[in-house]
């Protein structure tokens, strides 16, 4: 969650960011997650507990079960994003019957990851420095590197282009105080989310443009290469590196890079790095002082009417102006039948009637066919039937009368 003053209020948004990076994080740490997965079993209900969750409270009550165990995983953790996982009581789950002997199957899938595979997969970069490899490069060739690669969707020095998001904004430092700002009326200036003013860490801008730019061809920059667009990024962001600044000739290497102090590092909380980011994320949450009024509640939690907060500056211009219109569209026109002709003439026809070279007339040809059709349509179906010239009675197939007259007549129509 980003900090701000009004640090009460959370998006639904962000707060599944930190599930999502908290459980990537919980990943991560493989020696903590065995440790604990043998360590914190659930309480012993009468039986196990199911391995999958659900947000839902469906059917009838939850059978009477402690609320420790109904919010937990099978080993121990409580959920973060506030799913349950019901107990099996008598053979079912609220009133879902439940296959248990299934649940108790260990069941595993393909092999155990080898060292080179697990190697070649791991190429994340951490906060920490974990992941960056060796390797340099100036601000002047990640200028030159940019204009080759980059500007055609970020824009000339990071300015944005299209649906491209900007990758600065001015001054980072600057443009990290606008974070707080909130549009009350409509001239007022919001927040800069850009890079240099957003981003709390910048290992993630030097693993994304590794492992996903350029857009047509991620994954095809050598590391000199990324450190000299993460210096040109930098310096356009007017970032310092240890109180120099990021100038033309600075040249950015692994030591430098782990010395980069984000201006929004302390910007977002709980903290969610490290193999204890989801223990941070379930302690945040469990206090309920950090979020909404202060209070668990779920019924008769205002004395009197809520007070609900208005937009003051509502955005109306739409183009084209929103509809109230609700009801169903009408129902499409039934797809035209397909010619019973253009099967077979794809499959036998269309070899020596859709190429140039064969000296036949080609479909789609109008003045070929407004030639051959000066003959009758009569001896046209009569000459497809017994051949002419070069063709061979029927083209060579053993198709009927009829089936041939129907090739001719789709490629009549398709001529025209």
């Amino acid at each position: 969650m980003f900090k701000s003053y009004h640090k009460k209020i959370i998006s639904s948004t962000i707060v599944a960011s930190i599930v999502l990076l908290g459980t990537a994080c919980n990943a991560s740490d493989k020696s903590e997650t065995k440790e604990k997965a043998t360590k914190a079993e659930p309480k012993k209900v009468e039986t196990k507990v199911a391995p999958a969750t659900s947000n839902a409270s469906v059917g009838p009550a939850v059978p009477d079960v402690s609320d420790s165990v109904k919010r937990t995983y099978a080993n121990g953790k409580k959920v973060i994003d506030g799913g349950v996982t019901y107990p099996i009581v008598n053979g079912k789950t609220s009133s879902y019957a439940v296959n248990e002997k299934a649940h108790s199957i260990a069941v595993a899938y393909g092999k155990t990851a080898t060292p080179n595979e697990i190697k070649a997969w791991d190429i994340d970069v951490m906060p920490d420095g974990t992941g960056l490899p060796e390797g340099s490069g100036s601000v002047e060739e990640g200028d030159e590197l940019y204009e080759e690669k980059c500007v055609s969707c970020h824009g000339d020095f990071g300015a944005g282009s299209g649906s491209y998001p900007k990758l600065t904004a001015g001054n980072a430092y600057e443009m990290q105080k606008t974070l707080v700002n909130q549009r009350l009326n409509p001239d007022d200036d919001g927040p800069k989310r850009v890079f240099g003013s957003y981003w709390p860490n910048a290992s993630t801008l030097w693993w994304y443009i590794k492992t996903g730019m350029p857009h047509p061809a991620p994954m095809s920059l050598t590391d000199d290469e990324v450190y000299a667009i993460s210096a040109y990024i930098l310096s356009i962001n007017e970032i310092e590196i240890d109180g120099e600044a990021v100038e033309d000739d600075y040249v950015l290497n692994r030591e430098k890079f782990l010395k980069i102090k984000m201006p929004n590092r302390d910007g977002f909380i709980p903290n969610i790095d490290g193999p204890k980011g989801p223990d941070n994320v379930r302690a945040f949450y469990d206090d309920v002082t950090n979020y909404g009024n202060g209070t668990r509640c779920m019924k008769d939690c205002f004395d009197g009417e809520p007070k609900v907060q208005k937009i003051i500056t509502p955005i109306s211009d739409f183009s084209p102006p929103l509809s109230n219109e609700k009801s169903l569209p009408k129902a499409p026109k039934s797809a035209k039948a397909e010619h019973p002709g253009k099967k077979v003439y794809e499959k036998k026809c269309s070899l020596c009637h859709g190429n140039d070279a064969m000296g036949a007339p080609v479909v789609g040809n109008k003045e070929a066919w407004e030639k051959v059709l000066k003959q009758g349509k009569d001896t046209v179906y009569k000459n497809a039937i017994n051949g002419k010239n070069g063709m061979p009675p029927k083209g060579g197939t053993s198709l009927s009368d009829d089936e041939i007259k129907q090739v001719v007549d789709y490629m009549i129509e398709s001529s025209k």
